[in-house]
């Protein structure tokens, strides 16, 4: 809260509903800023400006980067052209070397499965509204994953261990997806299918310290 501010602005207006439910009524939302000097202003507009120019979204098409084919395949989901995913496979090449030399094995996971894991691990109940529908399989119904925890447990849960296997540090580059609305989606930043950096760490109580400290170091 500025007092006296000699730098004011209005940004922009759009539409809301009450509480982010679009079964309530429809709010106006204002955008505006305020800066102690009309120089501070000025340049916080300059700023914006610049940042334009940058807009990924913007980069992504004049570069042949990615693309988002909203009518045909749907919103919030990415396309990597071949430029960009030259560029993606270099980060992800990156990942995996540094990943490695850091003690971690690489695995990878379906991208379904049964609706009772995800009941068993607590999303369906908390974080439901975020999930896609389920499907029917062979008279089973199926949920598209919205996170690779339940996956890794599952890898764990596989064999009996012995305590001289830890830690077990397992990393995945897992592709998931998540229901977002469509006035939410932006860009890469908000889409509904999307790979992250994930990774689990199996460990006894006396390495907890030593592992947390490692994974500060990594990051």
């Amino acid at each position: 809260h500025l007092p006296n501010p000699k730098g004011l602005a209005l940004e922009n207006v759009s539409g809301a509903y009450w509480r982010g439910d679009e079964k309530n009524k429809m709010l106006q939302r204002v955008y505006g800023t305020t800066w102690e000097t009309s120089a501070e202003l000025q340049a916080y507009k300059k700023m914006k400006q610049e940042a334009l120019k940058r807009d990924h979204r913007k980069l992504g098409a004049q570069l042949n980067l990615f693309s988002i084919q909203q009518e045909d395949a749907g919103g919030g989901l990415v396309f990597w052209h071949p430029k960009g995913a030259t560029v993606r496979n270099q980060i992800e090449e990156h990942w995996r070397n540094i990943h490695i030399a850091n003690g971690y094995d690489l695995v990878y996971t379906p991208h379904i499965a049964k609706i009772d894991l995800w009941k068993t691990s607590g999303h369906f109940d908390f974080y439901g509204e975020s999930m896609f529908k389920g499907m029917e399989v062979d008279e089973d119904e199926y949920q598209l994953r919205p996170m690779n925890c339940p996956f890794h447990v599952e890898l764990y849960k596989n064999s009996p261990h012995s305590y001289r296997e830890f830690p077990l540090r397992w990393a995945e580059l897992g592709t998931v997806y998540r229901y977002e609305k469509s006035g939410a989606l932006h860009g890469l930043f908000r889409v509904r299918g999307f790979t992250q950096d994930d990774a689990h760490i199996f460990c006894l109580p006396s390495q907890v310290t030593d592992e947390i400290q490692n994974v500060l170091n990594l990051v």
